[in-house]
């Protein structure tokens, strides 16, 4: 077989049965190209998690379709162990075809446990090398260097000076790789066979990529002295003069050739940070120029044309994976901050390159939108792919953690390259902030009812039709999963309506002894949208001044003094769009948006269409049958034609693809 896939695939032939119950202990049938796979057969899956929720969309969906004697090819699938579809209802057993899938069937030769502690989309690879291998029977400790080597491309053996080892952090790090902490422990152990990294906190710099980036800022401004300083004569400044918060050696072999191709992109892409030097005009001459602080302007100027060059090659293609759209995201917000900067300094070349790189990523993301987007409601939450995802996420820590407290908050249409200037002002006023940034997406349409509520329902919006239209029940969503988990009323907390003004509710709620999760929204930065006249620049602009105020500092500095883990996300960005026109409609919209309409029935979004021609029609994905959304054109909006707007409610990456980070003091 070509792929591990086909063993699973081809088990699933259309009307062979209309119901299908599969036993999946490793969550085989989760991964994106196995739901697209399906779902192209026209296969349509339920994951059995929440007893209540699933009887609702089975018996709503399926069970009424029966009884009218139309055919559906419907799949069921439960995490139970393999074989074991007792924990199903008895109906549902009684009526379908039983299957059963689990990694051990498909890795024979290797060891279970670390297989099934891989990402399931590193199994291509790890299924790729055995059979290119064929490596025989393998225990614990080979499975994993199998791994190592054939999945992560890593050799430990091979690593034998310093530049090798930046270069296999840097690969893993600057992709934002997923390694698996078995992995991490076999690798750090094989190192530490030899003394050659006695001095170099391994623990730290293996897994945790901020602490691995930080540790290259801080020895980033000592090689640009030794830089300087080199053919010169005189006295070398002694090493302990350098003040480090990350232990470890103090110069790193940046010219070595495996290194320096990276530090371009660790730069451009803001993982890294220019700095001042005493000798920065003769350094900006040289490869180290693009960390070397110059002018502001042709320091920007720089770094945006390697930006949109480094974006133009790396747009992920239409089988890419959900995180090659993150770490693209991450990127294309740094454009957005760049080029709004001081949009008048801007070239006119480099604006025309700009508005052609957008045209091609709006294409891409749609088209990648329509094959996969369904197939991201069902994965697992951990870690969280879509907002609907994180209640469980974090009931995952609380469970494994009994003393944890955990506080999300939501920023309302806060945008990646607004988190980006959150993130700036937050680190200005309190250093000792450490950013864990990570990204999830919002829900399709981009609208704060739809997918706000789903963050804290913890349920695809196909689950509450009642109150799609409105925030009014997200207390009562938020209170009733955590009710769900254990939860008594008084260790569950809800606020919304934050983001100036007293601080006096959250204080009072977060110091209650039993209070154990908060759910906080903050609605300013959707406030400073709604007023937006001047365009993304504008956003930036305002919003920079809002964080730059005490108001969240504060508020951050109190969940963090309660003792709470606070993860910080948004339900939805905004992109600066141009007026299209509005439908002339009536009352037949449920909802009239700038950036979407939603109709009760197909004929209704049909008739509109046919007046916006580019507007995209949206199969109701995780929605209710009757929620069906018409989605303004690219970089278009439903108002006055040529009128522009800064909105939401559409499938840009900007509106799409949000932040989620965890917020921690440093040494906490």
């Amino acid at each position: 077989m070509s792929s591990w896939r086909d063993q699973i695939l081809k088990e699933f032939t259309p009307k062979a049965a209309r119901l299908t119950l599969v036993a999946d202990p490793d969550g085989l049938l989760l991964e994106e190209g196995i739901l697209e796979g399906i779902r192209e057969r026209g296969f349509e899956l339920i994951p059995f998690e929440d007893h209540i929720a699933f009887r609702y969309a089975y018996e709503s969906k399926f069970r009424s379709r029966w009884d009218r004697g139309e055919h559906t090819d419907l799949v069921v699938v439960l995490r139970s162990p393999a074989s074991d579809l007792s924990g199903l209802p008895y109906d549902l057993l009684q009526a379908g075809r039983r299957l059963s899938f689990n990694l051990g069937d498909i890795f024979p030769n290797l060891s279970y446990p670390v297989v099934t502690a891989l990402d399931r989309g590193d199994l291509d690879a790890l299924y790729e090398a055995q059979k290119r291998h064929a490596p025989g029977q393998l225990g614990d400790n080979a499975t994993k260097e199998f791994v190592l080597r054939h999945v992560f491309e890593i050799a430990p053996e091979l690593i034998k000076q310093p530049s090798d080892l930046l270069r296999v952090l840097l690969r893993r790090h600057y992709r934002s790789q997923r390694i698996p902490t078995v992995q991490d422990e076999r690798f750090i152990q094989l190192l530490r066979q030899r003394t050659l990294f006695d001095d170099w906190p391994l623990e730290t710099l293996v897994s945790d990529r901020e602490a691995f980036f930080a540790f290259l800022q801080e020895r980033w401004p000592i090689f640009l002295d030794r830089e300087a300083t080199k053919g010169a004569s005189g006295v070398r400044e002694d090493e302990k003069s350098y003040s480090l918060a990350i232990e470890g050696p103090v110069d790193l072999p940046f010219d070595h050739h495996d290194i320096r191709v990276y530090i371009d992109n660790l730069f451009v892409d803001g993982l890294l940070h220019s700095v001042s030097h005493d000798h920065a005009g003769t350094l900006s001459k040289t490869w180290v120029g693009i960390g070397v602080r110059t002018a502001p302007i042709e320091d920007r100027s720089r770094r945006l044309g390697k930006l949109l060059d480094s974006l133009q090659t790396s747009i992920p293609a239409d089988d890419a994976r959900h995180t090659d759209w993150f770490h693209f995201a991450r990127g294309w917000a740094e454009l957005i901050l760049l080029m709004n900067e001081q949009p008048d300094a801007v070239l006119g070349e480099t604006n025309e390159h700009a508005k052609s790189l957008q045209a091609q990523v709006d294409a891409g993301f749609v088209a990648w939108l329509f094959k996969r987007f369904a197939g991201l409601v069902n994965l697992p939450p951990a870690p969280p792919v879509m907002l609907h995802h994180l209640p469980r996420f974090l009931a995952r820590q609380v469970g494994e953690d009994r003393n944890a407290k955990i506080a999300l908050i939501v920023v309302d249409g806060l945008a990646m390259d607004q988190w980006l200037v959150v993130r700036s002002a937050l680190a200005s006023r309190q250093p000792g902030f450490r950013f864990r940034e990570q990204a999830v997406f919002a829900w399709i349409p981009s609208l704060t009812s739809a997918s706000r509520q789903a963050a804290f329902a913890g349920k695809a919006p196909i689950f509450f039709p009642n109150s799609i239209q409105t925030t009014d029940k997200e207390p009562a969503l938020w209170a009733q999963f955590w009710a769900d988990q254990g939860f008594a009323p008084n260790e569950v907390v809800y606020i919304k309506g934050l983001g100036d003004g007293s601080l006096g509710t959250v204080s009072e709620a977060l110091s209650h002894p039993k209070a154990r999760v908060a759910g906080l929204v903050v609605d300013k930065v959707d406030k400073i949208m709604h007023g937006m006249e001047m365009g993304i620049a504008g956003m930036h602009n305002q919003v920079c001044q809002w964080a730059g105020q005490p108001y969240l500092n504060a508020l951050l500095d109190l969940i963090l003094d309660r003792g709470f883990r606070v993860y910080l996300t948004s339900d939805h960005g905004n992109v600066e769009a141009e007026g299209c026109g509005r439908p002339a409609e009536g009352a037949i919209a449920d909802l009239r948006g700038e950036r979407v309409r939603i109709y009760p029935d197909a004929a209704l979004r049909g008739k509109v269409k046919k007046r916006f021609p580019a507007a995209l029609e949206w199969d109701p994905v995780g929605l209710p049958e009757d929620y069906l959304a018409l989605l303004a054109p690219a970089r278009q909006a439903f108002v006055q034609e040529k009128q522009r707007t800064v909105s939401h409610g559409g499938i840009s990456v900007e509106e799409l693809i949000v932040p989620l980070v965890q917020i921690e003091r440093r040494g906490e």
